[in-house]
C-alpha cells in the first residue's frame, strides 16, 4: 500500500517550500500500473499544488510541465470526449474513476481540440482492447504535448478539492521551491483559444433550416445533433458581430459551451444581448452563462464546479428529474435574470436553466448533446427546432 501521508497536510505553513515531503508511491505499485516495464525506464513525476502539497507518481503522456488549474471529472468512461472538450482549456483533468485508456483512443468520438493543460490519473492501460481503437491514450497526450502523471492516490486528490475547492497545480519533474507561479496562474483567452478562426459549414441530408452556432468552444457532438434534425449549421467564430449573424438568413441562433470565465466575455455579451430577440436562441453551458449576463443577470465560481455525467437536475415545470452530463465551474446567480426559472440542480439547488419566452430563447447550464452520457435531455434540440418553426415540440 502507497504511503497515504501527503505534504502541506492541514495545519502545515502552505507557503514552507513543496519538497519538505510528498506522497511516496511504492513499488509495487509501479509495477501494477505498468507490468511490462517494471521499475525500469520509467521517470517520477510531481502533482504540485498551489498550497505545497505534493503527490508523486509515474510519468506518461508528453515530456515538460503542466500548469493549470485542477479540476476532477467522475465519468467512468468517455474519457476521448474528456480530453477533446475544449471547455478543459487551461485545465488540469483529473479522473476519478480508477482505470483509463483500457478501450484505447477513438478519433470519430473526438469532440474537438484537446486543450488540457495536464492529465492526472490513477492507472493508465497501455495496452487498450476496442476495434475501432487507433492508438493508446499515452500516444495522444505525447502527440498533443500534454503531460500525464499516473500512480497518485486520486481519491485523496479529490478530497482535498471538495473540502478546499479548485485549485491551480503544476505536473512537473522536479518539484520547485517557489510556487508564486503556479498560485498566480489564471485561465485567460480560453474563448479565442478554443474558437474556429473563420466560419465553417456543416451541411447534412433534407436541410430545412439554417442554424449560426457561434463557437466559444463547442463540442462536435452540437453540431451532429442540428444536423439530425435537417439543419445546415455554420460554425461562427466568438467574436461574431451580432449584425452578422442577424443578416445572415440563419433561422436560429445557437450559442456554445466554451471554457474560463464568463463574465471575461465582455464583447460576445454585449453581441449576444442584441441578437435575443430578434432570433430563436439556445444556449448550452458557457452559452447559457452569457444569455444570463446578457439579461443583467450574474454569474458565480463554484468550489469545485460540476463535471461528470450523472449529475440529477429537477424540470420544474415538467415535474421529472433528468441525469446530465455537465462540465461547468462557474453557474448563474437566481436572481437578476428577467427570465423563468426552468432546471435546477437536484445536488446543490444551484441554476440550471432558464426560459425567455417574450424573446423567444432558452437556455441550460447541462449538456443535452451529451456523448459519452446520458441522452434524457435530448429532446432540447427538437424544442429548439419547434421555435425555429420545424414541429410540435415547443414546450418540451
Amino acid at each position: 500500500m502507497p504511503d497515504a501521508r501527503r505534504a502541506g497536510a492541514h495545519g502545515q505553513d502552505p507557503r514552507a517550500p513543496a519538497a519538505a515531503a510528498y506522497h511516496r508511491l511504492g513499488r509495487s505499485e509501479s509495477r501494477r500500473c505498468h507490468p511490462e516495464r517494471g521499475d525500469r525506464g520509467v521517470k517520477k513525476r510531481y502533482l504540485v499544488l498551489a498550497s505545497g502539497e505534493v503527490f508523486e507518481g509515474l510519468a506518461f503522456g508528453a515530456e515538460g510541465e503542466g500548469l493549470g488549474e485542477l479540476v476532477f471529472t467522475t465519468n467512468m468512461c468517455g474519457y476521448p470526449e474528456t480530453l477533446t472538450d475544449p471547455s478543459y482549456a487551461g485545465q488540469i483533468i483529473l479522473q476519478t474513476f480508477p482505470l483509463i485508456g483500457n478501450y484505447g483512443m477513438i478519433p470519430e468520438d473526438y469532440e474537438g481540440e484537446c486543450l488540457a493543460r495536464g492529465y492526472v490519473v490513477r492507472e493508465a492501460c497501455d495496452f487498450p482492447s476496442n476495434f475501432r481503437c487507433q492508438g493508446t491514450l499515452d500516444a495522444f497526450l505525447k502527440e498533443r504535448g500534454v503531460p500525464g502523471i499516473m500512480g497518485v492516490d486520486t481519491r485523496e486528490i479529490t478530497r482535498i478539492l471538495r473540502e478546499e475547492g479548485v485549485t491551480n497545480a503544476l505536473i512537473c519533474n522536479e518539484v520547485p521551491t517557489d510556487l508564486s507561479r503556479v498560485r498566480a496562474y489564471a485561465v485567460r483567452g480560453a474563448v479565442a483559444a478554443a474558437s474556429v478562426k473563420a466560419p465553417e459549414e456543416a451541411s447534412c441530408k433534407r436541410e430545412r433550416f439554417r442554424v449560426a452556432l457561434i463557437d466559444y468552444g463547442a463540442k462536435h457532438n452540437i453540431v451532429r445533433e442540428l444536423n439530425k434534425r435537417g439543419c445546415h449549421v455554420t460554425v461562427l467564430p466568438h467574436d461574431t458581430p451580432a449584425g452578422e449573424v442577424l443578416l445572415g438568413g440563419y433561422d436560429g441562433a445557437m450559442l456554445s459551451n466554451g471554457p474560463g470565465d464568463p463574465a471575461d466575455n465582455a464583447f460576445e455579451i454585449a453581441q449576444i444581448r442584441e441578437i435575443m430577440g430578434r432570433l430563436p436562441v439556445f444556449g448550452i453551458c458557457l452559452g447559457h452563462q452569457l444569455m444570463a449576463l446578457a439579461q443583467g443577470g450574474t454569474t458565480v465560481k463554484l468550489k469545485y464546479g460540476h463535471r461528470g455525467a450523472n449529475q440529477p437536475v429537477r424540470d420544474l415545470l415538467g415535474e421529472r428529474t433528468l441525469i446530465t452530463s455537465q462540465n461547468h465551474g462557474y453557474a448563474v446567480e437566481t436572481d437578476g435574470v428577467p427570465g423563468v426559472l426552468r432546471f435546477v440542480n437536484a445536488n446543490d439547488g444551484t441554476f440550471e436553466g432558464v426560459d425567455y419566452p417574450a424573446l423567444n430563447a432558452f437556455s441550460v447550464q447541462f449538456h443535452p448533446e451529451a456523448c459519452a452520457g446520458p441522452q434524457d435531455t435530448e429532446g432540447l434540440f427538437d424544442r429548439f427546432i419547434a421555435m425555429m418553426g420545424g414541429n410540435a415540440y415547443a414546450d418540451a
